[in-house]
């Protein structure tokens, strides 16, 4: 691989104008498609294989035209301090916009009276107006949602206070801020770690072309591929994250080849077929985690998946290709002004006048004899590690073993209402509910029964009904039957919040209760509605989660073994991230679950664990690990496999990747954190999983645990029995087959003659190696 890689590195440097025309012609057609597909709508949320989800189909097939799974809206009223809704003005005011609700939108199904529908509450003080919708929340209009919110200004002209709740308000959350302050952070980190503007700004402009194509082609596909207005959020997230992950890595070691005088376009190869190598399998790793999604067995999820997925591969391609091609455009501007001007005083004081062979040697000899006498920070971190093994293992192990330990208390659901910021609508028209109803009518549930095998359905539905209260509800509504007479509808309030415990135990109570109402009567009893849906939705991604975790590590353990043709390293880097996630998740059970520091992070409301959220970390940060992983030991195994001994091999993979991987590292940092100012809990949460777990990855695991565990291991570490090597294919990652064609064959004769100060070709021996 390393030797395919070299040659389409130095193709791409010769021929940069055409690659480069290709990809921005790839990138108009992309926005073309984007800007001339219609607008998407939200991809159709199903759980396959839930009750909830079989109760929602058996609602479409027997009450057709009830729009069962469309938006809701619930308009609360609250009557000014000694008054009732229902004196005659205020009542007034709310029949007024109830018919105001009907008329304003072709999308409304239903409309309830608060005054017929008796949601009024018991001191007169509050009432409420059920509004549904015959799309769901991300189907409706922008005329829908306007006519909504304007429905109960007047009535806040007349002194009542008006909030609106439901989930008709719920909008996709906007992450253009979040991502243009991690661009910033991003770039400033690149300018600290390369000292060159050209060499910081190719990272950013290539990860940026990545994510416009992928978002691009995600957009202009949506409606054909049911993609729906979620799946670009992941894939423009993923794709910048890897696409500077991936472009630093080629720029860093270019850089690094340069400066062992390689001629550039030689350089651009050699980093091409090296870092581009552990490249493609990070990339891989990536992919195999988002496709892996598909286990969860969520159409809307695995959709996102493998939209991401692709995102990678674009910027996995792109760096591979336009990356080299951009640095022969970047000409001697990709090194830092330091090394220019060693390079230009290395030429002047030439002894016979002439130019040196290259910038790039002149740089060199100056950058060794820096390196000599000042090692990194990455070297002398290395060192240190060496010299302390034991120490430094114990107590990264014990740091994220304690931080660890809320974990064991993770409780998964879906936040509702009350976890919004108390200046919202939202959280204020649930404050109102709840004391004015109860915590209850936040989340009502809904109650199929299905009598279609039922000799008296009547008889079935009452009994439902008796079965019910007799578990502890607040009300329970009459049965509604359809047409046919063979299903009907119960309405059931709990007594406690929508996402609380107490409100879930109440759900399988009502199902238990169900089999003994089935064997009975032969009617068949389900439980659905928003509530029922999020906790079927977190059970299903309680049960996929050791699936998930198996399928991915597994894979990326096999992928891993080729590159590194090791059994204990693959098997170190897997517990490794399974530390590191533990750890996370302990981290945001302590912050958003138990409340620590929850203030400091803006955190309204203490509850269950969004239960998306661990997977979709797992998924991010595996790959992202992944990455750091296979850029930091690649470099160690290279430098092994020329020859160095284990311990000195740990220094060379620290002085040359540390520096990489703590940048890149502090960039996704930096990405991710942005989203924890978010508004919405559940795009604050994932940002801070994401940050924490990229820190604790980065930085305690790869950064100390790993090399401690290499220097402990020696040489075991690169073990691999002699049969299993055999039967693994060589794929060459770190270059040992590349290295050597290029010192036995024609390209030992010569190192090119032409000056490529504008980034010329390079002539030399070399040109027959990669004559493609």
């Amino acid at each position: 691989m390393a030797t395919f890689l070299y040659k389409l590195g130095r193709l791409t440097f010769r021929r940069r104008r055409f690659v480069a025309l290709i990809w921005v012609a790839l990138l108009a057609l992309a926005g073309f498609g984007a800007a001339s597909a219609s607008t998407a709508t939200s991809s159709s949320f199903s759980i396959p294989g839930t009750e909830a989800q079989r109760a929602f189909d058996l609602l479409e097939q027997r009450f057709p035209g009830a729009s069962a799974d469309g938006a809701t809206a619930r308009v609360v009223f609250k009557a000014p301090e000694g008054e009732k809704v229902t004196d005659a003005a205020n009542k007034g005011e709310i029949t007024g916009i109830v018919k105001e609700l009907r008329s304003g939108s072709d999308q409304v199904a239903q409309v309830a009276d608060p005054f017929e529908a008796q949601a009024v509450s018991q001191d007169g003080s509050t009432a409420y107006i059920s509004v549904s919708y015959k799309v769901n929340s991300m189907e409706l209009t922008d005329q829908t949602r306007d006519a909504l919110e304007e429905a109960g200004k007047d009535a806040q002209g007349s002194g009542m206070k008006v909030e609106i709740g439901g989930d008709a308000l719920q909008v996709m959350p906007h992450t253009g801020t979040a991502e243009i302050i991690g661009v910033v952070i991003a770039a400033i980190v690149l300018v600290i770690t390369f000292g060159s503007l050209i060499a910081a700004g190719l990272p950013l402009v290539t990860a940026l072309i990545g994510v416009g194509i992928g978002v691009s082609l995600i957009t202009a596909l949506a409606n054909v591929l049911d993609l729906g207005s979620t799946t670009p959020i992941l894939a423009s997230m993923i794709g910048l994250a890897v696409g500077i992950d991936y472009a630093l890595f080629i720029v860093s070691r270019y850089r690094a080849e340069l400066a062992d005088g390689r001629e550039r376009e030689d350089a651009a190869g050699r980093a091409v077929g090296t870092a581009g190598s552990a490249v493609v399998f990070a990339g891989l790793t990536v992919v195999i985690a988002l496709v892996g999604l598909a286990v969860v067995n969520i159409p809307m999820l695995t959709k996102m998946g493998f939209a991401a997925a692709g995102t990678v591969a674009i910027a996995v391609v792109i760096a591979l290709t336009l990356v080299p091609a951009l640095l022969g455009f970047a000409g001697k501007r990709v090194m830092g002004r330091k090394a220019r001007k060693g390079a230009e005083t290395a030429e002047s004081t030439d002894a016979k006048g002439a130019k040196t062979p290259s910038l790039d040697k002149a740089e060199g000899t100056a950058t060794a004899k820096s390196a000599d006498a000042k090692p990194n920070m990455g070297t002398r971190w290395a060192r240190f590690v060496l010299r302390r093994p034991v120490w430094v293992m114990v107590v990264g192990i014990l740091g994220l073993g304690v931080v660890a330990v809320p974990a064991a208390s993770l409780e998964m659901g879906l936040p509702d209402d009350g976890a919004q910021p108390k200046s919202t609508t939202q959280r204020q028209a649930y404050d109102m509910l709840s004391d004015g109803f109860g915590p209850g009518f936040n989340g009502p549930l809904m109650v199929v029964m299905d009598g279609k095998d039922s000799s008296d359905p009547k008889a079935a539905a009452e009994r439902v009904s008796k079965e019910i209260e007799s578990i502890g509800v607040v009300a329970v509504t009459p049965a509604q039957f359809n047409k046919a007479g063979d299903t009907a509808m119960i309405t059931v309030i709990p007594k406690d919040r929508p996402s609380s415990h107490a409100t879930e135990e109440v759900v399988h109570d009502i199902r238990d209760a169900g089999k003994d109402i089935k064997a009975d009567t032969g009617a068949e009893v389900l439980v659905t509605g928003a509530t029922a849906m999020n906790i079927d939705f977190s059970q299903k991604m309680n049960d996929a989660l050791l699936p998930y975790l198996a399928l991915v590590v597994g894979l990326a353990f096999l992928l891993l073994m080729l590159v590194f043709r090791s059994i204990l390293v693959p098997l170190k880097a897997a517990l490794g991230f399974l530390l590191s996630v533990v750890a996370a998740l302990g981290a945001v059970v302590a912050v958003f679950q138990w409340g620590w520091l929850g203030s400091l992070f803006g955190v309204e409301q203490t509850g269950p664990i969004m239960s998306m959220m661990p997977i979709f970390m797992i998924g991010v940060v595996f790959g992202l690990a992944m990455d750091y992983e296979v850029f930091l030991v690649t470099r160690m195994r290279e430098a092994y496999v020329h020859g160095e001994s284990p311990g000195q091999a740990i220094v060379t993979g620290f002085q040359h990747g540390a520096r990489v991987v703590t940048a890149a590292a502090v960039i996704m940092m930096a990405v991710f954190a942005g989203f924890i100012g978010s508004s919405e809990q559940m795009v604050k949460m994932i940002g801070f999983s994401l940050a924490v777990a990229v820190l604790f990855d980065a930085f305690v695991v790869r950064m100390a645990i790993v090399p401690a565990v290499l220097a402990l291991l020696g040489r075991k570490a690169w073990w691999l029995p002699r049969w299993l090597d055999r039967a693994l294919p060589n794929v060459d990652v770190e270059g040992e087959k590349l290295q050597k064609q290029l010192t036995e064959g024609p390209a030992a004769s010569g190192s090119g003659s032409g000056s490529d100060s504008d980034g010329g070709d390079g002539h030399g021996g070399e040109r027959e190696l990669v004559r493609v």
